[in-house]
């Protein structure tokens, strides 16, 4: 299994970037803030979704970074509002953004879309509701009022449960969907490989935790690298807060969290006696797992 890790390192740097946030090389972050090689640089990278990426940011991914994979880990419903924004953009900014003429798609990177929130994610939030609103989300949602829909999810399921209980809820219910995407890793000839959801900071983030502890990493290095979101997400984050109030969230979930990344470590030792025992169960055995150490580890 060969891979361009460490071997071709990129001169460009996230800042190059015009139109793609919460751009970074998780190897590159963990092993600044440790003083020490733990990651190997130039494989795993993370960001905000790259749906408005310019030919300048296209030509960085491929040419500079080396992307052979990207994993987008949103749901349908994310992908029919992108569909929606970009269309809508074509008329408007065609020509300060000439990508938006081009398909969708980079050529030459291949793309895998897991829905890390899957159909059992799905059912655990639905059966938190009451009938009655479980009622009002099929009626909304099945007469393609999708996003007053997901509302009520957001303002009575997810919203008490908060972005810590989410992210747990995710390692709970989401475990087929985790271990697709952590053997995406192992696929021969796809790294380096970006990874990303809307914002690149929970679902993403989760992932990422998850890899990290893997290697190893000490906990203090994952929340560094965690926590970065906030000050990269930023330039956009008024945008980003519309997008978050319009399912009925409130505004602190445009934010990490300051526990997450504890949480989730201690989640899973308390509930599967550690991460060795909680990947065994959702199918991303020892073997899987040494090679991803292989791979990843410096």
């Amino acid at each position: 299994m060969t891979t361009a890790g460490d071997t071709t390192t990129s001169r460009a740097s996230p800042d190059d970037f015009e139109n793609i946030l919460n751009f970074r090389d998780v190897g590159k972050t963990v092993n600044d803030f440790l003083g020490r090689k733990l990651v190997r640089e130039g494989l795993l990278y993370r960001s905000a979704r790259p749906d408005d990426a310019t030919l300048h940011d296209r030509r960085l991914l491929v040419d500079e970074f080396g992307i052979k994979t990207i994993i987008d880990l949103r749901t349908k419903t994310e992908h029919i509002n992108a569909a929606k924004k970009r269309q809508a953009d074509v008329t408007t900014l065609a020509e300060s953004n000439a990508a938006l003429l081009e398909p969708m798609h980079i050529a030459g990177i291949r793309y895998l879309e897991i829905k890390l929130t899957g159909r059992r994610f799905e059912k655990f939030l639905l059966s938190q509701l009451s009938w009655w609103s479980f009622i009002k989300f099929l009626f909304l949602f099945l007469t393609g009022f999708r996003m007053r829909a997901i509302a009520i999810l957001g303002r009575e399921v997810m919203l008490p449960r908060g972005l810590v209980g989410l992210g747990l809820d995710t390692l709970d219910n989401s475990g087929p969907e985790i271990a697709e995407t952590l053997n995406a890793f192992l696929s021969p000839g796809g790294l380096p490989a970006l990874i990303h959801c809307t914002q690149g900071k929970d679902r993403t983030g989760i992932i990422a935790i998850l890899v990290l502890l893997i290697l190893g990493v000490p906990i203090d290095a994952i929340e560094h690298d965690y926590r970065l979101s906030d000050e990269a997400l930023l330039p956009e984050k008024e945008a980003r807060l519309v997008e978050i109030r319009q399912i009925g969230l409130t505004d602190e979930w445009g934010e990490t969290s300051k526990t997450l990344v504890s949480r989730a470590a201690e989640h899973l030792v308390f509930r599967y006696g550690g991460i060795d025992s909680y990947l065994d169960g959702i199918g991303f055995g020892g073997w899987e797992r040494d090679m991803l150490r292989e791979v990843l580890a410096a």
